[in-house]
Parts: C-alpha cells; sequence; structure tokens
C-alpha cells in the first residue's frame, strides 16, 4: 500500500502548494521551504486535498460526530471532507461559522447542521491556535464537544514558546492534532527523492533552530 502522507507531499509539489527555495515566513524566518494551501483553489485539487484529509481522519482513529470549519478556509474544507467521508461510508454533518452574524433569516453566527456530539474542527494549518480558540469557545458555547483538530500540514517547528503551535493547542485544550503530512514525512520525502536532495541539508538545518 502506498503511504498517503507521502502522495500528499507529491500532490503538494504538483500544485506548486509546497515549494522549495528560500522564503520569510511570517516569523520573519528564514525558510528553505513554503505551504501555501490557498492553492488548492480548484475543483479537482480540492476534492483531492479532501480525500487526503478523509484518509487521516479515519487512519487516525479519533471519534467524532460532525465536523466543524472555522470561516473561511476551514469552510470549503469541511464540506468537501465530510463529502469524502460519506463517499467511504461514513456521513456526518458538518457547520461552520460566519465572520459577522446575521441579523435576519435564521441569524447568527452558525451555518449548517446543530452543534452537537463530538466536533472535529478542520483548518489548513495552527500558526498562532487563534482559530482553534474561537472554534473551541462556540463548540462548547453550543454544548458540544471538541472531539480534535485536523490540518493539513505541521511544521513541527516553534511557536512563540518552545512548544509548537500545535503542541500548545494539544496541551491548551486537550485536543489531539490531526495532519495529513508533518515535517518529519518531508524530510523522508527528501531522503528518497534524489532530485530534491540538495534541500535536505537546509530543511534539516531550518528544523535544528527552529523545531521542536
Amino acid at each position: 500500500m502506498s503511504d498517503f502522507r507521502q502522495d500528499f507531499l507529491h500532490f503538494a509539489l504538483q500544485q506548486n502548494v509546497l515549494k522549495f527555495g528560500e522564503f520569510t515566513t511570517k516569523a520573519g524566518r528564514q525558510s528553505p521551504y513554503f505551504f501555501n494551501a490557498g492553492l488548492f483553489n480548484d475543483g479537482a485539487s480540492t476534492l483531492q486535498l479532501a480525500r487526503f484529509y478523509a484518509k487521516a481522519i479515519l487512519a487516525s482513529g479519533v471519534q467524532f460526530d460532525m465536523l466543524f470549519g472555522p470561516a473561511y478556509k476551514g469552510i470549503i474544507l469541511a464540506s468537501a471532507t465530510a463529502m469524502m467521508l460519506a463517499e467511504q461510508g461514513h456521513n456526518v454533518p458538518f457547520a461552520y461559522n460566519r465572520k459577522e452574524a446575521k441579523d435576519h433569516g435564521e441569524g447568527g453566527v452558525l451555518v449548517g447542521a446543530p452543534l452537537q456530539g463530538r466536533v472535529l474542527i478542520i483548518d489548513d494549518v495552527i500558526s498562532a491556535g487563534t482559530s482553534v480558540r474561537e472554534s473551541v469557545s462556540l463548540i462548547q458555547a453550543a454544548g458540544a464537544t471538541p472531539a480534535g483538530v485536523a490540518i493539513a500540514l505541521d511544521r513541527m517547528e516553534k511557536g512563540q514558546t518552545e512548544q509548537s503551535a500545535v503542541q500548545e493547542v494539544e496541551q491548551q485544550h486537550q485536543l489531539p492534532v490531526i495532519s495529513i503530512a508533518t515535517l518529519q514525512d518531508l524530510l523522508t520525502l527528501l531522503d528518497n527523492q534524489a532530485e530534491f536532495a540538495i534541500y535536505r541539508e537546509p530543511v534539516i538545518a531550518y528544523r535544528q533552530r527552529y523545531g521542536i
């Protein structure tokens, strides 16, 4: 069987979502790679991305009753992943939030199925953890239980502390974080693909400096 994590990274390279070179991150760090999930921006790539989310979620064994996508990126991720889970025999409801409350029609900030049971949050990455905190508050306010967070890539690097943003979320909210792939998976790809061998040492050096 193929490793879906490696398949995902190859797919991200094909879509130019994952690039190697010299990049400046939001934190001002010089990174030898860049990952921009916003470039999964057409029907075919979003469909395939959702398949990878579904595989990672099912492989994790995390128990959940529905999906929640924080606005804005999480909206399409939650809806598309729900479709792919249904295709594999796991039909679950999904919901998402608006950035601004609606004062007419059904009103409120939540759209979709009622938040209830164990709710799995789906987003692209975890940077400062703000989106997760807001999602957890919304879920708990509705009387439901956060079940975990699913993201595309865990960069496995320090945030403002010696922990990564993912570790901080896991510790602060006592939630498992499911990632389709991690920096360790990226290093495995560099070990096995001769065409990318020149980037291996820069990525290792970056991990040694900023990694967890």
